[in-house]
């Protein structure tokens, strides 16, 4: 009888290499996949290869710069902001426009926005430090919820909302409203013509939910997302300001897009108080 191969049945040795920089905040999985297929990464030395995988004690480089070890990872962090209207949502404007990154603490790897609002859209924005959450969380094959507020400028009719929701061809492809509801005003009663709606979508298309209004001859005054999947803009979150998620709120948010939700942070030790000398 031959001998078995050494380590056979044994479990594999670290977690796949893309996935290691994708937790990293370097990017999506498949970007990194070629990223690795590009000869961008470097394990321990060599050339990394697909199917490669990493353990703590494992040098990686990705374009040159030695990416944080496993066991040195950062935690996973999701950020809330409240965004105003007037910012970008992009690291950089070639107009000098002020942009959403602005504000957001330092952190190892980088900060990624969970989708997009643009010039004049306010309301919740998602930043993560974990590439692989925000994947999930934009790609059109999860369907992720965004509930948006829209004041709109134009009678709004039975029928054109019937059409919304059946759907109606945009220049890019068909397209239609989950859910569209009439809604209490946000925090301006407005008058005439200018209602307040509420609306759900489960892409994350360019100017999606303004388009899909201005078909039908009517212009949204005013948008804003109050909810990206299960995070709800919190009531007291005032405009311009950010809020770190708790550790309940992220396990939620991992396990709505089928991930492994991220340990517990950890807690600062208690300090302990010195007895008063007499």
């Amino acid at each position: 009888m031959s001998q078995s191969r050494k380590g056979e049945g044994a479990a594999p040795r670290g977690e796949k290499l893309q996935k290691v920089l994708a937790r990293a905040g370097l990017g999506s999985r498949r970007e990194m996949e070629a990223a690795i297929e590009a000869g961008r990464v470097q394990l321990n030395g060599r050339p990394a290869q697909i199917g490669d995988r990493a353990g703590a004690r494992d040098q990686v480089e990705l374009d040159g710069r030695t990416v944080q070890r496993i066991h040195r990872q950062p935690p996973r962090r999701v950020l809330l902001y409240n965004k105003p209207e007037g910012e970008v949502t992009a690291r950089t404007d070639p107009e000098g426009r002020p942009t959403v990154f602005r504000r957001l603490p330092r952190t190892p790897g980088r900060w990624i926005a969970v989708g997009r609002l643009d010039l004049n859209s306010q309301g919740l924005l998602l930043f993560t430090n974990d590439g692989e959450l925000a994947n999930a969380l934009m790609h059109p094959s999860q369907g992720v919820e965004r509930e948006y507020a829209c004041r709109i400028r134009g009678e709004v009719t039975p029928e054109m909302v019937q059409r919304l929701v059946d759907g109606v061809e945009l220049d890019d492809g068909p397209a239609h409203f989950d859910v569209v509801e009439s809604a209490m005003p946000v925090d301006d009663p407005g008058e005439g013509a200018n209602a307040w709606f509420h609306v759900i979508v489960s892409e994350g298309r360019k100017r999606e939910v303004r388009r899909l209004w201005e078909s039908q001859g009517v212009a949204v005054s005013r948008l804003i997302r109050v909810r990206y999947g299960p995070v709800v803009m919190p009531r007291d979150l005032r405009r311009g300001k950010l809020r770190e998620l708790d550790d309940a709120g992220k396990a939620a948010l991992y396990e709505h897009v089928g991930l492994e939700p991220p340990p517990p942070t950890p807690r600062p030790p208690r300090r302990r108080r010195g007895r008063k000398r007499r």
